[in-house]
């Protein structure tokens, strides 16, 4: 399970929270709270994917929807969404396994075929698509990465590598990539993965902070939750820690109003 915030969603996929609630209202996905947060299991983040594709597809909500119901419906039992995938046909969607293409709606078989002219007879030839531009061969990169993480961590790296090296800008890449680097004991390699990105972002500081924890540099540890903080001071857990390294530094009153800070965060999220 994943934990992440609507802030998280949002950069992720282009969701909005009001989009994310009502797919978890009809049933599409199932975060579950724990300590404050929601996690997502790897079939909701799949569908986020899919339903951030449509939306950016110019569909309809409602089509959106109509469409996630009958993919759910059709899965066998125990088999995995990313064994099917969606596209957009004009303003129509298909549902695409393996070769066969076929209409969500009307449950027809389609042909991304056309009709072309060569020497005064007519033939068949496949429709040929456009080679990505880099920005998308990045999320391709980053897509394979993400869903091999858990049973091959290391093509999970590789695939990391490959979308920043096709886009360094990518800071989802970027988090994922430092965070299986710090996971393999490979402290160095993570530590150069989150500092050498081009701007500032709350989660990497904060993870970068972790990091800094377990190589035994407490100072610089709490200077980069605090600028994590300054970034997104919603984030609580980095009151959390940094009341805790206050504490180990002896200094009881910052130690506390992180703590405070902290908790008052956690009602909140829990009313």
């Amino acid at each position: 399970m994943h934990a992440y915030n609507t802030k998280d969603l949002e950069r992720l996929f282009g969701l909005p929270a009001s989009a994310v609630r009502s797919l978890t209202r009809a049933g599409h996905i199932s975060p579950i709270k724990r300590g404050g947060r929601l996690h997502y299991s790897f079939q909701d983040l799949l569908m986020l994917r899919t339903a951030s594709a449509l939306r950016s597809a110019n569909i309809s909500a409602n089509k959106i929807n109509r469409t996630l119901q009958t993919l759910r419906a059709t899965l066998p039992s125990g088999a995995a969404l990313n064994q099917r995938s969606l596209t957009a046909l004009g303003n129509q969607i298909a549902i695409r396994e393996g070769k066969m293409l076929w209409e969500s709606e009307s449950g027809q078989y389609a042909l991304a075929l056309d009709i072309g002219e060569e020497k005064g007879g007519l033939h068949v030839i496949s429709r040929q698509v456009a080679a990505p531009p880099s920005a998308e061969s990045a999320d391709e990169h980053f897509a394979k990465a993400f869903a091999v993480e858990e049973e091959n961590p290391q093509g999970a790296m590789a695939a990391y590598e490959a979308c920043l090296k096709a886009d360094p800008q990518h800071l989802e890449a970027r988090t994922n990539l430092g965070r299986l680097l710090h996971i393999a004991g490979r402290l160095a390699d993570a530590e150069r993965v989150y500092r050498s990105a081009d701007q500032a972002d709350a989660l990497l500081a904060f993870n970068l902070a972790v990091l800094l924890e377990d190589l035994n540099r407490e100072p610089e540890a709490i200077q980069s939750y605090r600028e994590a903080l300054t970034l997104d001071p919603e984030l609580a857990d980095a009151h959390f820690n940094l009341a805790r390294l206050y504490e180990r530094a002896r200094d009881p009153k910052a130690s506390l109003r992180h703590l405070l800070a902290y908790r008052r965060m956690i009602d909140r999220q829990g009313t």
